[in-house]
């Protein structure tokens, strides 16, 4: 896909996603998320950089670690995840936080004014991650360190049929390497080749729940990153791509709902 498209489909994308976003996702992405900020170990006084920070999943935390005497900048391409970010953050009162709308290929901040990037599952949507890890690196002080977090493998995530069947109906390319940072020690070799050191790798397996089939179409579909391409269902397509996704999961249903498997990936690195 053409970079400027893929920006394009993103932006806009998870600015239909926001007012459902936390409603799908909050409990789901929660161990990736923990683990990546306990490998993050942010002190008090830190400067954090929260990369693609969404509602603000990440980025109300490590506000809370840094501190009174810190500050996080959340930054994320769209704006209504943006502007829902600071509108929460007014809503708890927390100081020490702001939030800006960001390209993550092109960060508007200045050389070496953070101690910790981190980046919370939005590696998969950039055009060309090297290029985000290395503005993280750049904005990066001597010895900051960035923790990254991305799906797992395809074959590990239980709901990757999403893709296909999207695709099929709107050609919409959302993310056609979506799953590729995930696979081996790619991750790895991505923060290794844009200038990290000392890193380390974990891989987890969790089980995304959903109490109904309405809710785990409503998170592949209306949740996530195919969004965009399917708010230009008409009902037709609607239905059948539904009831093809709603197949593909079949497996994992059970008397509570849907344990959908799912894999993350979660990498430290030093500059």
């Amino acid at each position: 896909m053409d970079p400027k498209l893929q920006r394009r489909v993103q932006r806009y994308g998870w600015d239909k996603t926001v007012d459902v976003y936390e409603r799908y996702w909050r409990s789901q992405l929660e161990p990736a998320q923990t683990l990546l900020l306990e490998m993050a170990a942010i002190r008090p006084g830190e400067r954090v950089l929260d990369v693609a920070c969404g509602t603000g999943l990440v980025t109300f935390p490590a506000a809370e670690d840094c501190g009174s005497t810190g500050e996080v900048v959340g930054t994320d391409i769209s704006t209504k995840m943006v502007e829902e970010a600071r509108a929460e953050a007014a809503r708890r009162e927390i100081g020490n936080v702001r939030f800006e709308r960001m390209d993550a290929e092109s960060l508007d901040l200045a050389d070496g004014s953070v101690d910790v990037a981190l980046c919370a599952l939005g590696l998969m949507y950039v055009p060309d991650p090297g290029v985000a890890l290395g503005e993280m690196r750049r904005v990066l002080g001597p010895d900051g360190r960035v923790v990254a977090a991305v799906w797992g493998a395809r074959k590990s995530c239980g709901w990757a049929e999403i893709f296909p069947i999207v695709d099929a109906r709107v050609e919409s390319d959302v993310c056609p390497l979506f799953f590729q940072l995930g696979t081996g020690d790619a991750l790895a070799i991505t923060l290794e080749a844009a200038g990290f050191r000392d890193i380390r790798l974990q891989r987890i397996t969790m089980t995304l729940h959903y109490d109904s089939t309405e809710d785990a179409i409503g998170a592949a579909f209306a949740g996530g990153p195919v969004a965009l391409a399917h708010a230009r269902f008409d009902d037709a397509t609607r239905d059948e791509a539904y009831a093809e996704y709603a197949a593909s999961i079949e497996t994992y249903r059970n008397d509570g709902g849907y344990d959908i498997p799912g894999e993350f990936v979660v990498a430290h690195g030093v500059k």
